[in-house]
């Protein structure tokens, strides 16, 4: 089971890790599955089982998955899982100059992941007409200090975790992984 706390990345070689597509595409899978054997995620993203192997390694040396063999089957299987709920950094906090520019990397990685993702729905999203008046999209202009953007950050959080940490209700009504994301930063019209 995935541990409920958000880890803050200080270090290079988790950020390092994250800046890579294919491991980023795991760390996804991962969270979205649950835990899941290198078949099982190649099989998810179109990936070798080899190539799935390697990365998830990668993954565990940076202290981002861990093993999770009390799933296994038997000695040869091997389930990986999230080492916690979701990553978090700062580039106030980071150890060194290694650790920002992994961090830039890391984050122009995963802008790049969401406008792929946004850019893929909107090109397919009259195929199914419930899901697309579902989906929204908000952009908001704010007036506030810095202190109030965290105020406004954690209680976006607080109500995503909510939603994310709730147990499923098991009442046959279909549900699909959705991507939720939102950002906030100082900006000019």
């Amino acid at each position: 089971m995935t541990r409920p706390e958000v880890r803050t990345l200080r270090d290079a070689a988790p950020l390092a890790a994250l800046a890579h597509p294919f491991r980023s595409r795991i760390m996804d899978a991962l969270k979205v599955d649950g835990p899941s054997t290198a078949s099982m995620l190649a099989a998810r993203t179109g990936q070798a089982v080899g190539n799935a192997s390697h990365h998830l390694k990668v993954l565990a040396e940076a202290g981002l998955v861990e093993e999770a063999p009390e799933l296994a089957r038997d000695r040869r299987e091997r389930w990986w899982r999230l080492v916690s709920a979701g990553t978090r950094w700062s580039r106030r906090d980071l150890a060194d100059q290694a650790a920002v520019t992994a961090a830039e990397e890391a984050e122009a990685l995963t802008v790049r992941r969401q406008q792929e993702r946004v850019r893929d729905w909107l090109a397919n999203a009259e195929s199914d007409p419930e899901w697309d008046d579902a989906a929204f999209a908000t952009q908001n202009w704010l007036r506030l200090s810095p202190d109030e953007l965290r105020e406004v950050a954690d209680e976006v959080l607080q109500v995503l975790a909510r939603w994310g940490t709730r147990e499923v209700p098991g009442d046959g009504v279909h549900r699909e992984p959705v991507l939720v994301f939102a950002r906030g930063f100082p900006s000019q019209p």
